[in-house]
C-alpha cells in the first residue's frame, strides 16, 4: 500500500513540475515577443501618450552607447536595413555650403516624436540610433572634406547632444527638409516594429554634428525632452 502512495506522489510531483515548465516557457516566449507588458510600463505608455509635453530638462550625453537593433559598424547601410536601422539617405546634390566658425562648438540636436507614446527606454534606444547614424553619414566624407572636419570637432569637444520634442510626423519631415537645405546632416530613424509600435514609424531625427549656430537655426524653436 505504501508503495503505491509512494508511486501516486512521485506521479503527481512529475506532472506538476512538467505543468510549471510549460507554463513558464509560454509565459517567457510572451514576454520576449512583447504580448505582456507590466502595469507600470503600460500605464508609463499611457501617461507619455496623452501629456506629450516632457519637462523643460536637458539631456546632454558625453558617452552614448547604442542599445537594441544596433546597426552594424563594418557592413554599412544594407546591415543597418537588415537589423530594423533605417537611416534615409542624403539626397541633395547641390554644392557643399560653409557652417559656422573655423573653430566654433559643434552639437548634435535629437528631434523626438512625442505623439507615438514612446516610453523613455525606447526613446533611449530610437535616440542612440540616430546618433550613430548622424556619425556614419559625415564619417562616409573623405577625410580632408568640411564634414569630417565637423565630426572630428564635435569628437574633439564633447560630442554635445541635446533631446528636442516635436509633435507629429509631419513637422519632423518639414524640419528635415530644412535642415538638408541649410547642408547640414539630417537622418530619420524608421523603427522596427519590435516593441512598442508600429513598424516603419519615424520615430527620431537627428541634425548634426554640426556648428551650434548652424543647427540653431533649425531647431531653436523647439522645446527641451
Amino acid at each position: 500500500m505504501s508503495s503505491v502512495q509512494g508511486g501516486q506522489q512521485v506521479g503527481i510531483i512529475i506532472v506538476t513540475s512538467l505543468a510549471t515548465f510549460i507554463s513558464g516557457f509560454i509565459l517567457g516566449v510572451w514576454s520576449i515577443n512583447g504580448y505582456i507588458i507590466s502595469p507600470a510600463v503600460r500605464e508609463e505608455r499611457r501617461r507619455f501618450h496623452g501629456d506629450p509635453i516632457e519637462s523643460e530638462e536637458s539631456d546632454i550625453d558625453e558617452d552614448d552607447t547604442t542599445l537594441d537593433h544596433a546597426p552594424s559598424w563594418s557592413n554599412g547601410i544594407q546591415a543597418d536595413q537588415k537589423q530594423g536601422l533605417r537611416a534615409s539617405a542624403l539626397a541633395s546634390a547641390a554644392e557643399p555650403k560653409v557652417l559656422g566658425q573655423p573653430n566654433e562648438e559643434c552639437k548634435l540636436v535629437l528631434v523626438v516624436r512625442t505623439d507615438l507614446g514612446m516610453t523613455k527606454g525606447k526613446i533611449a534606444a530610437q535616440c542612440s540610433h540616430a546618433t550613430l547614424a548622424c556619425y556614419k553619414a559625415l564619417a562616409r566624407h573623405p577625410a580632408k572634406s568640411q564634414e569630417a572636419s565637423i565630426l572630428s570637432r564635435w569628437e574633439r569637444l564633447g560630442q554635445a547632444k541635446i533631446a528636442v520634442q516635436i509633435k507629429s510626423e509631419e513637422d519632423m519631415l518639414e524640419l528635415r527638409r530644412k535642415a538638408r537645405n541649410a547642408g547640414l546632416t539630417a537622418e530619420v530613424i524608421h523603427d522596427a516594429g519590435r516593441t512598442q509600435i508600429e513598424a516603419g514609424s519615424m520615430t527620431v531625427l537627428g541634425v548634426g554634428p554640426a556648428p551650434k549656430s548652424a543647427v540653431d537655426q533649425i531647431t531653436s524653436h523647439l522645446k527641451l525632452l
